[in-house]
């Protein structure tokens, strides 16, 4: 296929980055810290990329990243879900990248809409805007996002979220999710959506978990680990995954307190490794 050219509105550029978060800042920055930035994120490849994909949408821009990867899945328990139901499906985050993508693989296919709650940074993924729900919007944004948050649980399109919010963390010698917000059962409460637990294998590497301790022990609240993701990304070249789908839980079931069955709810997607 003939190479094409990025249009402007989806290249991405780090220096262009920084310089809309902040002039001065972008100034400052030396051009050995830009250059490595755009090493660890991938810059040049995610562009080569996108000259070539930029014109698919959706679950076909979703397929093509992992193509690109040679990502493969295997899928188990797909018998326990259908296609009619509202479904608000819960899934660990072990990878911030491609479990999400994975996810809107599979279930692109079975359900006519999917919606996947995102952090609103993702939205800059244009490919994916059609299928993204932005949260955790600031300021004037937050109303609109709200908006569209509400508009997408009423509808008829089938759900994906990550709870924990971040991917998962290394933590006494154990790699898990941190807390599950309670969040997701209220919505599902309030919409009357079941929810379908999964969970996804797999792991980042043990640098991106020693930086994250690392932060922790020094006390800075910035997750600088997270510029690493697309590194990590690329590192998941060729491997196989399993998706691990359970059994729907009503929401009537919801009857406690929300933060402790976000808990339960967590256990139980861990569980399904061992069913």
């Amino acid at each position: 296929m003939q190479k094409q050219n990025v249009p402007e509105f989806l290249k991405i550029d780090i220096e262009k980055v920084f310089a809309g978060k902040s002039e001065k800042l972008a100034k400052l920055l030396p051009n050995f810290i830009i250059r490595y930035l755009k090493r660890i994120i991938h810059q040049d490849e995610l562009n080569d990329f996108l000259s070539r994909n930029h014109h698919k949408q959706g679950i076909e821009f979703a397929d093509s990243v992992l193509e690109e990867l040679d990502i493969s899945f295997k899928i188990e328990g797909l018998e326990n879900i259908n296609k009619e139901d509202r479904y608000l499906f819960a899934s660990n985050h072990p990878l911030g990248g491609p479990d999400g993508i994975i996810l809107i693989s599979i279930f692109g296919k079975i359900y006519p809409e999917i919606k996947f709650l995102v952090n609103d940074i993702l939205m800059n993924i244009r490919n994916l805007s059609d299928v993204f729900i932005p949260i955790n919007k600031h300021g004037g944004q937050a109303k609109e996002a709200a908006l569209k948050l509400e508009k997408a649980y009423k509808s008829d399109a089938a759900i994906l979220t990550f709870p924990a919010g971040l991917v998962s963390r290394k933590q006494k010698g154990k790699i898990e999710d941190l807390d599950w917000k309670k969040s997701f059962i209220a919505k599902s409460v309030k919409h009357q959506r079941n929810i379908v637990p999964i969970h996804i294998d797999g792991r980042n590497s043990d640098f991106f978990y020693n930086l994250a301790n690392l932060r922790k022990f020094f006390g800075l609240k910035s997750n600088l680990e997270m510029l690493y993701l697309p590194n990590e990304l690329f590192k998941q070249r060729g491997k196989t995954f399993t998706v691990r789908i359970g059994k729907p839980i009503s929401y009537q079931t919801f009857d406690k307190s929300y933060s402790k069955w976000a808990e339960k709810m967590k256990k139980e997607t861990y569980k399904l490794v061992n069913q």
